[in-house]
């Protein structure tokens, strides 16, 4: 008799197989009394939780545990499991609240990259549409405008280069929707490289996909002067591109 593996038994199985790897690194980008920026390993989700031992904010507590015994952490925003890239934490209270402040009045824009199989129609574009958020599926849908729950959601893209496995796209959200950038650009038939969940049909690394968040850049509510971080792209062959 063969027994077959859960897609929760598989996932367990995967991640702690990831867990000796490089995910299992902090890699810090900046760090200040205020906060700490870092460059999360796809294959981590972005806070602390009781089912999984290894997350970035594990990562970053033990970091900051080395200097303070117990450190706070506010967690400013999040990137999905399968993401890559910039990610900040605060240090303090009151710079949680600022950050929060920054997000939610739309002061703060990040920047992705994203890699996709198939050669763009436009080498520039910003898509709007309207994303439903189904929550048993834990997938973001397209639909029409006036379905009940629908949120509008859009972004531009442009090409930056192409190598042998596929395109590199720039890509700004102009919203921040759940799932927005793989299920937009997924409806135009420009799945992400490894993301199965939205159509992809190319192989990737486990727990990751072709969707890294390169660059993040805020203005303090005190200066006038925007403040930028980035992080490198992940160090394999899809990632080979001249101009990165």
């Amino acid at each position: 008799m063969h027994s077959i593996s859960s897609p929760s038994t598989r996932l367990s199985t995967t991640f702690t197989s990831l867990k000796n790897t490089t995910m299992s690194k902090l890699e810090v980008i900046h760090e200040n009394k205020g906060y700490i920026v870092i460059n999360k390993a796809a294959g981590l989700i972005s806070e602390q939780s009781p089912f999984e031992e290894l997350t970035a904010e594990s990562q970053v507590q033990k970091h900051l545990q080395a200097s303070k015994r117990e450190p706070y952490i506010g967690v400013i925003h999040r990137l999905d499991r399968v993401t890559s890239g910039v990610l900040l934490f605060a240090k303090k209270k009151s710079v949680l609240v600022a950050f929060n402040e920054l997000f939610s009045s739309r002061k703060v824009q990040k920047t992705y990259w994203a890699i996709v199989h198939k050669k763009p129609a436009q080498n520039k574009e910003t898509l709007t549409h309207f994303l439903f958020k189904n929550n048993f599926k834990k997938q973001a849908e397209i639909v029409p405008a006036h379905t009940k729950g629908a949120q509008k959601c859009s972004l531009s893209y442009r090409v930056l280069e192409q190598n042998n496995l596929g395109y590199l796209l720039e890509i700004k959200p102009k919203t921040g929707r759940f799932h927005q950038i793989r299920a937009q650009l997924a409806h135009i038939g420009l799945p992400i490289i490894g993301d199965e969940k939205y159509g992809s049909d190319q192989k990737y690394a486990a727990l990751s996909i072709c969707l890294h968040a390169r660059k993040l850049t805020y203005t303090p509510a005190e200066s006038n002067e925007s403040i930028s971080y980035e992080a490198p792209a992940p160090s394999n062959k899809y990632w080979k591109f001249k101009s990165i």
